[in-house]
């Protein structure tokens, strides 16, 4: 049986990384950081990490679960308590949490939110 997969975010002023791992033994099974030069090198934000870059991070994240881990990807799903990673990063992140999420859904990946799911 597979396991349950928790999105991840860790967002500086400069930077932002997405990881999704497994919640018993947290094993990264895809990321995508702005700290990668494919990513970095291909958009023009300038120093500081804001809402257009976290989607674009979003929407590389998506691209590699669904080459890394196709059940995942197209059908599967992951697990992110939007409140508390706001709460826990700042309300200056709220947009950047938003727009990875965001990203996930519209390239197809399901994303459960607490209120959608026990």
């Amino acid at each position: 049986m597979r396991g349950r997969y928790v999105l991840r975010l860790y967002i500086s002023a400069k930077h932002m990384t997405a990881n999704v791992v497994e919640w018993n033994d947290g094993t990264v099974v895809a990321s995508a950081s702005t700290v990668e030069h494919v990513i970095r090198d291909a958009f023009d934000w300038g120093r500081n990490c804001n809402a257009k870059t976290a989607a674009c991070v979003g929407e590389v994240l998506a691209m590699r679960l669904k080459t890394e881990e196709p059940e995942l990807g197209v059908g599967g799903g992951v697990h992110i308590d939007v409140e508390k990673e706001i709460e826990k990063k700042g309300v200056d992140s709220e947009a950047k949490v938003w727009a990875v999420v965001n990203a996930l859904r519209n390239r197809g990946v399901k994303v459960f939110l607490p209120q959608d799911h026990n």
